[in-house]
């Protein structure tokens, strides 16, 4: 019988290293060219194999595949799109493994985050039950680090660096302007559940009292006059005050600061403009001047100052898939594993992807310091080693130079379209 062809699809919002995950995939694939074929992409995440749009990533040469690690964005487009249950909409995954099966496809690579891991699961049962077995293994990628199991996602360690770095130089900035000009600087960031962001923040500060002097997470219900007051008392001990909070940040009945009144694809709620919420609230009740910025897609795109840490590990997870597979083994995910926190050590380990799939891991009380406003000792022995390491791009003339695949699509061999 011939090798089998490999398909693999990002899915959901980028990160700054998830195309060294693709690298990890698509060398390590390479490498073993006795077992598995060629290596199709879906343009378009999950997308490109429902409508039978697939990518050739062998025609890329092995420079463009290595320089991928550099690369920020998704190499080959990503969505969201969501793939209903089983007894809900069988026939996209009837559909999926028409295309696998129509293009010798027996291995799927699915590299996002919890409802991804959902769609790598049932695929693997469904493709058993029509009788065509497709070996699915998923590869964990969340700039929210809420997925279980694995001691942290990549795509983490290098949105908490940025977040990280620029608290650090814009409390410098509202520091040395705070006698005559702006007292408040909130900056938002992402984290709708989980304010595992938010606390990497809290790594700007060398000192206790050095910026941020406020973090709201989403895990701690959001009290106005509480808030307030400490916004108060710290300008007037510091004369200005850094807060970052996170777009979940909610009040206690479960009601986000910022509900912008839209679902997305996933039915989730659509947030954003927490940052104007929060300043204009301090400028009503307080009277400070305020500035306010929204890290929005920055956060998660700023490859020029991703971890190396992060980097090593999303590479790592991308390689692990592929020797899963070959291995055997599916319906699993590799993990990170941490074995200890100074010095750091990690390994890679592996879970079972119906123990993962829309599962959160929200950050532990432990890590939230008794006042709800920072993070504790435990919480930075945690984070600190995830934004260690730097990792730059190649620059030329000023900017830094990023790989453009030439993504050449394969063949069609089915006559239906199939309309998502």
């Amino acid at each position: 019988m011939s090798r089998k062809n490999a398909f693999y699809a990002q899915s959901g919002g980028v990160t700054a290293v998830i195309n060294a995950s693709a690298c990890g995939v698509i060398e390590t694939a390479r490498q073993h060219r006795d077992k598995i074929g060629k290596v199709y992409a879906g343009r378009d995440g999950i997308i490109g194999a429902l409508t039978e749009d697939l990518i050739d990533t062998s025609k890329e040469s092995a420079r463009d595949i290595a320089a991928l690690k550099f690369a920020p964005g998704g190499a080959f487009g990503s969505c969201r799109y969501k793939l209903k249950g089983l007894e809900e909409n069988r026939a996209q995954y009837e559909r999926l493994i028409e295309v696998f099966k129509a293009h010798n496809i027996g291995y799927f690579f699915y590299n996002g985050g919890n409802d991804s891991m959902d769609t790598a699961h049932k695929v693997s049962q469904i493709g058993k039950s029509l009788g065509y077995p497709i070996t699915c293994v998923g590869i964990p990628k969340t700039v929210d680090n809420d997925l279980p199991i694995t001691d942290n996602c990549p795509g983490f360690g290098s949105v908490a660096k940025y977040i990280a770095v620029s608290t650090k130089e814009a409390a410098m900035d509202v520091l040395s302007m705070s006698r005559t000009s702006t007292k408040v600087f909130v900056l938002e960031v992402m984290g709708r559940h989980a304010g595992w962001i938010a606390a990497a923040g809290g790594l700007a500060a060398d000192n206790p009292g050095d910026a941020p002097h406020i973090i709201l997470f989403p895990e701690v219900p959001f009290n106005q006059e509480k808030f307030l007051a400490k916004v108060k008392k710290t300008v007037e001990t510091k004369s200005y005050c850094v807060i970052v909070v996170s777009e979940g940040a909610s009040y206690p009945d479960g009601r986000f600061l910022a509900d912008a009144g839209n679902k997305d694809a996933f039915g989730h709620v659509q947030l954003g403009g927490v940052a104007p919420v929060v300043a204009q609230m301090v400028r009503d009740n307080l009277g400070y001047k305020f500035h306010y910025a929204v890290a929005d897609y920055l956060q998660r795109s700023a490859r020029h100052i991703a971890s190396q840490t992060d980097l090593d590990q999303a590479y790592a997870v991308g390689k692990a898939a592929v020797k899963m597979a070959l291995a055997g083994k599916n319906a699993v995910m590799p993990v990170i594993v941490r074995k200890s926190d100074s010095p750091y050590r990690w390994g890679i380990g592996e879970a079972k992807l119906g123990r993962v799939a829309n599962k959160e891991k929200i950050l532990p009380k432990s890590y939230i310091s008794k006042d709800g406003f920072g993070i504790t000792a435990a919480g930075r022995r945690y984070l600190e080693p995830l934004i260690k390491g730097e990792a730059y791009p190649p620059y030329k003339n000023g900017t830094p130079r990023y790989v453009r695949l030439k993504n050449v699509a394969v063949p069609k061999k089915l006559d239906s379209d199939f309309v998502i």
